[in-house]
C-alpha cells in the first residue's frame, strides 16, 4: 500500500516552494531531532516501500500501536506534547540545558552547520517546532515573493538575498539619462510629431502644439503614413466599428482560450484564408507578435531546425529568430544564389525555415517570389513570406505579391497585416489548417494575450471585403497612378530617389541630423509631415526619407511637395543631381536646428 502522509504541523507553514528549496536540511534535521519523523523516515529506509505491513509509530505510549492510517493533525501534535515534556523532565533532572541555535548565532560562526538552513519569507512566523528548534538549523528569512524562492542546483542551498556592502546603489536613471544622451549626440533619438487625424481629410491630418489644446492646431499633409489606401476614415470601415461598439462593446474579455474568441474572430480568420487561397488563418494583436510567435515557435519545435533568414528582414522576424537559439544563416537581401549557397550545406532531412519578405519596407524592393520559394522547396524547406507591405495593395483581391505571380500555392507560411493597408490593427499567419493549429497550440504570443476587441476585427472584416471588391481594385489602381507621378517628378527634380518597383519612394540622405532637419524644415515651413528614418530601421550612412503615395493625394499635393522639398534640400546644403550646390558649410545650422 501506500505510505501514509505524515503531515507536520510547524513544517505546514512553509509552502510548498520553501520546502523545496530547503528539503536536504529538513530531512537532515527533521530524522535527527523529531521522534514521529525519524520513526518514520527508519521504518520506511528499512521497508519495502509497496508492503502492506503497519507503519508504526514512536515508543511513547500514546502511539505505540501500529497505524493502519496516516496520522491526524491532533495526533501528531500529541506525540510532539508528550516528547517534549519527556525532554523537559531530563533536562530539570540532569541540570542540562539544549542549546538552541538561531540564525544570528549560525551565521556569525565559523563552524560549519552540518544542519543547514530553512529558507522562509519574512512574512512567515517562526517555526515553532521544539525538535528543531533544539538543533542548530538555522532560519534564513528572504524578502521576495513565497512562490519564487531560487536553489542553487549545484549545491542544493538556498540562493540568500545579496548581504548590503557599503557602496553606494546602482544609479538607474544615471544609466537611462546617459544612453538617451548618446542617441541625441548620434542624431537617432526620436521625437513623435503631435499628429491628429480628422475624418473625413485623409490625407490631410491636424498638428496639435498643446497636447490639451485642440484650438492650438493646424492643418498638415501627410506624406509617410501606411495607411496606404486611406481606408482608417472609411465610411463603411468607420459604421462598422460603431456597429461593433454599440452591439458588443469595447473589448474582448480575455484570451482566445478565457472567454475570448467571438465569431468575430473566427469569421476574420475564415475570411483571411479565403484571400490567401489557404486552409486557415490565425489572428494576433500585431504582425510583429505574429512574425515573433510564428518564427520562435516553429524553430524551437522543429528538431534540429535551421533558418534561413534575408538579411533584410523586419525586427519582429530578426526577434523571433534571434530568440529561438536554433542555427540561422543570413543571406544576402534578395539573393537568390546565395540563398542556394547556404541551403546547399545543411543535410536535406534537416528541417529548414525560409524567412523573408516580398515588399521591403524601407527600400521598396520586391523579391523574385517564384525563384526563392522554388529554390527553398528545392532543399526541402517549408516557407515563411511577410507580406505586411504588399497586403491590399497587390493581385486582384489584395492579398499581395503572391496573389499578383500566381504562387500562392507554393507559400507555406503567410504572415499579413491589419494596421497599413487595411486601416486597422493587428497581424495573422496563413497556412495550412495543421500548422494554424500547431501554432494555436503552442505559440505563447498567441495564447496568452487578449484577443482583439470586436471593433477591430469587425472594421478588419469590412476592410477585406471592400479589398476583394471592384471599389478595392480601383482604390490599387489610384494609388499605384500617383506612386508613379510622384516617383516620376521627384527624379526630374534631381532629388535622389532609390528606384524600386514597389509603391514606397525612399530618398536618400545618407546623414541623421540632415534627415531630420529636412523633415523639420517641411512641416515647420511647408506643413508637409515626413518622416525621416534613421537608425536603428536603417543602418548608419543610409538615413532616408520614406514616402508613401495614397490614392487620396492629388496632383496639386503632388507638386506642392516636390516644390518644398526642392527647396529645404538646397537649404540644408544637400546637391541636387545636375544643379551646384548653392549653400555650402551648412553643419553650424544643422547643430543649431538640433540642438
Amino acid at each position: 500500500m501506500a505510505i501514509p502522509m505524515l503531515k507536520c504541523p510547524f513544517l505546514s507553514q512553509l509552502t510548498l516552494q520553501q520546502v523545496r528549496a530547503s528539503a536536504p536540511h529538513i530531512l537532515n534535521a527533521g530524522v535527527e531531532s523529531c521522534p514521529v519523523f525519524s520513526q518514520f523516515a527508519r521504518k520506511i529506509s528499512t521497508s519495502n516501500i509497496h508492503d502492506t505491513g503497519n507503519l508504526s509509530s514512536s515508543t511513547t505510549k500514546s502511539s505505540s500501536s501500529s497505524m493502519t492510517r496516516p496520522l491526524s493533525l491532533n495526533e501528531i501534535k500529541a506525540v510532539h506534547e508528550k516528547m517534549l515534556e519527556h525532554k523537559h523532565h531530563q533536562y530539570s533532572l540532569s541540570n542540562i540545558r539544549p542549546v538552541i541555535s538561531n540564525l544570528e548565532t549560525s551565521l556569525k560562526t565559523n563552524k560549519p552547520n552540518l544542519y543547514g538552513e530553512i529558507t522562509i519569507s519574512t512574512e512567515c512566523e517562526d517555526l515553532s517546532c521544539p525538535f528543531l528548534k533544539s538543533t542548530p538549523i538555522a532560519l534564513r528569512r528572504v524578502d521576495m515573493n513565497l512562490d519564487t524562492i531560487e536553489v542553487n542546483r549545484k549545491h542544493a542551498h538556498p540562493i540568500a538575498p545579496a548581504q548590503v556592502g557599503t557602496k553606494n546603489p546602482f544609479e538607474y536613471d544615471t544609466f537611462f539619462d546617459a544612453k538617451i544622451e548618446a542617441k541625441k549626440l548620434d542624431n537617432s533619438y526620436r521625437v513623435f510629431k503631435r499628429v491628429q487625424r480628422k475624418s473625413g481629410c485623409f490625407p490631410k491630418a491636424e498638428e496639435l502644439n498643446m497636447l490639451n489644446d485642440d484650438f492650438d492646431s493646424r492643418t498638415i499633409t501627410i506624406w509617410c503614413s501606411n495607411d496606404y489606401l486611406g481606408l482608417g476614415e472609411h465610411p463603411k470601415l468607420k459604421k462598422a466599428v460603431v456597429d461593433a461598439v454599440t452591439i458588443h462593446g469595447s473589448g474582448s474579455g480575455g484570451t482566445r482560450n478565457i472567454s475570448g474568441t467571438s465569431p468575430l474572430h473566427e469569421k476574420l480568420e475564415h475570411q483571411l484564408a479565403r484571400l490567401h487561397q489557404k486552409e486557415s488563418a490565425l489572428v494576433f494583436t500585431s504582425c510583429y507578435v505574429a512574425n515573433d510567435t510564428t518564427l520562435f515557435t516553429l524553430a524551437k519545435a522543429l528538431p534540429k531546425c535551421h533558418i534561413l533568414s534575408d538579411s533584410g528582414n523586419h525586427a519582429s522576424m530578426i526577434q523571433g529568430i534571434r530568440n529561438s537559439q536554433v542555427p540561422k544563416h543570413i543571406f544576402r537581401h534578395n539573393d537568390i544564389s546565395h540563398l542556394e549557397e547556404l541551403l546547399k550545406k545543411i543535410p536535406r532531412h534537416t528541417p529548414k525555415i525560409v524567412a523573408f519578405e516580398t515588399v521591403h519596407s524601407m527600400d521598396g524592393s520586391i523579391c523574385d517570389l517564384e525563384a526563392m520559394l522554388d529554390v527553398a522547396h528545392a532543399y526541402g524547406s517549408i516557407t515563411f513570406i511577410d507580406e505586411v507591405h504588399a497586403v491590399g495593395l497587390y493581385g486582384d483581391n489584395g492579398a499581395g505579391i503572391g496573389e499578383r505571380d500566381h504562387v500562392l500555392h507554393k507559400m507555406d507560411i503567410i504572415s499579413g497585416t491589419l494596421g497599413k493597408a487595411f486601416g486597422s490593427i493587428g497581424g495573422y499567419i496563413a497556412g495550412s489548417a495543421k500548422m494554424a493549429d500547431f501554432i494555436r497550440s503552442y505559440g505563447s504570443g498567441f495564447i496568452f494575450t487578449t484577443s482583439m476587441p470586436p471593433t477591430v476585427l469587425a472594421s478588419s472584416l469590412a476592410a477585406i471585403e471592400i479589398s476583394m471588391s471592384d471599389e478595392g481594385r480601383e482604390l490599387r489602381r489610384k494609388q499605384q497612378e500617383n506612386v508613379r507621378e510622384l516617383r516620376s517628378k521627384l527624379i526630374d527634380a534631381g532629388l535622389p530617389v532609390i528606384i524600386s518597383p514597389s509603391h514606397i519612394i525612399p530618398i536618400h540622405v545618407g546623414n541623421a541630423a540632415l534627415a531630420t532637419l529636412l523633415c523639420n524644415h517641411l512641416i515647420d515651413r511647408y506643413a508637409i509631415y515626413i518622416q525621416s528614418i534613421n537608425y536603428p530601421t536603417v543602418e548608419r550612412g543610409t538615413e532616408r526619407l520614406r514616402i508613401a503615395a495614397t490614392p487620396y493625394h492629388t496632383s496639386e499635393m503632388i507638386d506642392q511637395l516636390v516644390d518644398a522639398l526642392t527647396h529645404v534640400w538646397k537649404d540644408v546644403g544637400l546637391r541636387l543631381k545636375g544643379v551646384e550646390q548653392q549653400h555650402q558649410h551648412q553643419q553650424p545650422l544643422v547643430l543649431r536646428h538640433h540642438a
